[in-house]
């Protein structure tokens, strides 16, 4: 089960997510190559971190429009662990770097993150700001101190298995609170640099309640059971990837187009077949379906 849990301590919000059966959803759904599965997987990931952190029947919607060959990925969550997405071309790849990793940052490219919050108001908020390297995890760091003035660590990680199954997923956000201390932020900086990759936390059997105590051990301690400071976890909530499409969202969207549009498409056919972007599902409809409104 994909889980995430949100917690609390003096100078530090955090939140850590397995979302391994998330991106396996996704990857069933786009068939990505493995570099796009990468990128979209850290994307996906981001998005349930950052929508747990909205109220209510809020959305968020994370925009990447960028020069590389992904062009672009947009990927839509809420407050109750539910997400969507979609990329423009999942066959997008390049060869391994160096070190063996995935070309995320090459694949992605430089560009555009856009962070869209309907919180139910006349206009949604729309922050803006630079996609500098590609990599995700620092790009969205980068929007929270830029757009939010939010001093943010944020760690993301997608393997995969052989058979090109989704092996682990997940990562982990921590967001400095106003009038944080700075022995907490020097502690802090530290712990983080030592901290193997997310992927790896997994593969050695560790759960989100264990990375929870692990970011908080303090270094200097060899037994590791001292605390940088105490921390509370609040809550915890089963995430999935959901699609709340249907026949008659679609059927809206086509009356939208106006009578003059519908006459054109349907002058050429009887019968017109769209498909949902983030789940694949086709819904077919008919031209007497809008007869009403053509006439």
């Amino acid at each position: 089960m994909a889980r995430l849990i949100r917690g609390a301590s003096k100078n530090a919000r955090f939140f850590i997510v397995d979302s391994k059966d998330v991106v396996q959803k996704a990857q069933d759904i786009h068939k990505c190559s493995p570099t796009a599965i990468a990128a979209f997987g850290r994307l996906l990931t981001a998005g349930i971190i950052m929508g747990a952190g909205l109220k209510g029947d809020d959305l968020m919607t994370l925009r990447t429009d960028t020069d590389g060959s992904l062009n672009h990925m947009v990927v839509t969550s809420d407050s109750l662990g539910g997400i969507k997405g979609y990329l423009s071309n999942p066959e997008a790849e390049l060869p391994l770097k160096s070190n063996g990793q995935p070309d995320v940052g090459g694949v992605v490219g430089k560009g555009m993150l856009r962070v869209i919050k309907d919180m139910g108001l006349k206009e949604p908020y729309v922050g803006i700001s630079n996609i500098q390297t590609g990599e995700i995890a620092e790009d969205i760091a980068y929007y929270y101190y830029t757009s939010e003035q939010t001093p943010t660590v944020l760690a993301l990680g997608v393997s995969l298995n052989d058979d090109m199954s989704i092996k682990n997923a997940g990562g982990y956000m921590i967001q400095l609170l106003p009038d944080s201390e700075d022995q907490f932020i020097d502690k802090l900086e530290a712990k983080i640099g030592a901290i193997r990759p997310v992927t790896e936390l997994f593969d050695g059997g560790m759960n989100l309640e264990r990375i929870a105590k692990l970011l908080y051990e303090d270094m200097e301690d060899e037994n590791a059971e001292k605390l940088v400071e105490d921390y509370e976890v609040y809550e915890e909530i089963e995430t999935k990837y959901s699609c709340n499409c249907d026949k008659d969202r679609f059927y809206k969207g086509l009356v939208a187009l106006g009578k003059n549009q519908l006459e054109e498409i349907f002058s050429e056919k009887d019968t017109l077949e769209v498909e949902c972007h983030f789940c694949k599902s086709k819904y077919s409809f008919s031209k007497q379906e809008f007869e009403n409104l053509m006439n």
